[in-house]
């Protein structure tokens, strides 16, 4: 996140591309925001602390270096030296103490870490289904032109097993056409939108009836809840290729 002179990181796994990113543009650094504890997230917090006292964001519940300021649900920040405003989710799920920050509408975005992907969610590491089912639902009740920016580029991969889980959704077909295409440039595929993970993201998709056909053919039983639905497909993904 940028403005002017100033700029905010987000979950700097590695501290040299950020060091370099702001020395090229001339730019300060002003804050540190992680959404939860993984190495590759907050790898790179004590160097960068190491020359930029500013403060560091991250979940309340989660061991994150040299956090300064611990946040729940219903936080909110004003992110030093970019006059935004963000309000802290909890969402559960791949870690115990995930959060995320929006920023809300006209400009609406969400960082969310690794528990909602360009088309995916997070491993399970240390929730339950049910968590990640509830935080990927609470994500789902934003604006359909929230900005996604979540932690890893793994959409075409993703959208792969979608087509396995919706072979006939002609909305993942366009899509895969569309990011093969950024990604033939050289573009990153991130951000998404809220409304793209709605059409065509099987995770946040668990709950609709070819979703659910398609975990019930997976699983060999008939599935009518949604978070059996979702951990069959967790499942199902974890061994995917």
């Amino acid at each position: 996140m940028r403005s002017g002179p100033h700029a905010a990181v987000v979950d700097p796994g590695d501290a040299a591309p950020v060091l370099a990113w702001l020395a090229q543009n001339h730019v300060e650094l002003t804050a540190i925001l992680a959404t939860h504890h993984h190495a590759d997230h907050v790898g790179g917090v004590p160097a960068l602390r190491a020359r930029f006292d500013v403060p560091v964001f991250g979940p309340a519940h989660e061991s994150i270096p040299e956090r300064t300021h611990p946040l729940g649900e219903g936080d909110r920040i004003v992110v030093p030296g970019l006059d935004l405003m963000l309000s802290v989710f909890d969402i559960p799920g791949h870690t115990a103490g995930h959060i995320a920050y929006y920023a809300m509408p006209p400009d609406p975005l969400v960082f969310c870490g690794d528990t909602m992907f360009a088309a995916g969610c997070g491993r399970l590491f240390e929730g339950t289904p049910e968590q990640m089912w509830a935080s990927l639902s609470k994500l789902m009740t934003l604006d359909q032109n929230t900005l996604v920016y979540c932690g890893h580029e793994y959409t075409l991969a993703n959208l792969r097993f979608a087509k396995a889980v919706e072979p006939g959704s002609r909305d993942i077909d366009a899509r895969v056409v569309n990011e093969t295409r950024k990604r033939e440039r050289g573009e990153p595929t991130l951000p998404s939108t809220i409304g793209a993970e709605r059409a065509t993201n099987p995770f946040v998709r668990a709950n609709l009836p070819d979703v659910m056909r398609s975990a019930s053919r997976r699983a060999g039983r008939e599935i009518a809840d949604p978070v059996e639905s979702f951990a069959v497909l967790r499942e199902w993904k974890d061994h995917f290729s």
